[in-house]
């Protein structure tokens, strides 16, 4: 009796040890849900984000479907996924087991050098490491690596070889996700000052409203070489008013703002800024 040829009856036994089975289709995935639960119109249940139970009649919801329950293994729904399985699929974590899944020579050799021996299971590609303890899940800890156990599922490929080991703390290890990268802060740019220097040569202050305004509209109605344009602008506005001391900080936070409309950053708008003082020896 095999689990290919009888894969209920595998599944009854495992769950009589306590461990949570389900059916998996072909391409060892699980079945679909039934249509009470497609598209999610049952409310999800239970919660796919949360452990636990289904509790929808057919085998429903991929790893949270499995159960012990011989009652819902021998259940309408059930059999008719039996007669279309092609193996038993298991809920690790909730036997309180992990199973590091490895795919290929080189992800076993690396197991034997980083992982202390426990029970042992040959996959179709490699082999599966089982430890007694759960912990969360997570695919690709490396090349060739899974680990599976609280809310995944694994294919049972029968009972292994070897001694039931703890779960160490090199396998807890592999499902860390590693800290996002700190981005740094944004530097502080402080608008430069103006200069206050020299007699104002302007007659009244609605010669620099204007010149201000006309500085915005040639900013914001580029299509082309914003850079270039922000810059050329900073240098005619500085030429004119630069030296006089009537511009003040609102009239280049105006300037400043204009060019951000445009796609450019605090820190170009000040680097354009202070180049266009320094060619003009401000």
């Amino acid at each position: 009796m095999t689990e290919t040829l009888y894969p209920q009856h595998t599944a009854l036994s495992l769950a009589a040890s306590g461990v949570p089975v389900l059916p998996l289709r072909r391409g060892k995935v699980p079945f679909g849900n039934c249509p009470a639960c497609t598209g999610n119109a049952c409310g999800g249940r239970p919660n796919m984000k949360s452990p636990g139970p289904c509790d929808c009649p057919a085998p429903c919801h991929g790893w949270a479907a499995a159960t012990t329950a011989p009652a819902v293994l021998v259940s309408p729904p059930w059999r008719a996924a039996w007669r279309q399985a092609v193996c038993v699929g298991y809920h690790p974590g909730g036997a309180t087991l992990t199973v590091v899944d490895l795919d290929d020579a080189d992800a076993i050799a690396w197991a034997r050098t980083a992982l202390p021996a426990t029970r042992t299971v040959v996959t179709t590609r490699g082999e599966h490491w089982i430890y007694r303890g759960a912990m969360a899940s997570r695919n690709a800890v490396r090349p060739g690596v899974d680990v599976k156990s609280s809310m995944a599922y694994a294919r049972y490929l029968g009972p292994g070889i070897g001694t039931l080991t703890a779960l160490p703390d090199a396998v807890r290890a592999l499902a860390v996700k590693a800290p996002a990268p700190v981005r740094p802060a944004p530097p502080t740019v402080t608008v430069p000052g103006r200069s206050g220097e020299g007699k104002c040569p302007h007659r009244t202050p609605a010669y620099l409203t204007r010149g201000i305004a006309m500085a915005e509209q040639q900013i914001t109605t580029a299509r082309s070489a914003v850079h270039a344009t922000v810059y050329r602008t900073f240098l005619a506005v500085l030429s004119r008013h630069g030296r006089c001391g009537c511009l003040t900080d609102a009239d280049m936070a105006r300037l400043f703002a204009a060019a951000q409309t445009r796609g450019e950053t605090v820190r170009h708008c000040a680097d354009a800024w202070a180049n266009a003082r320094t060619t003009l020896g401000l």
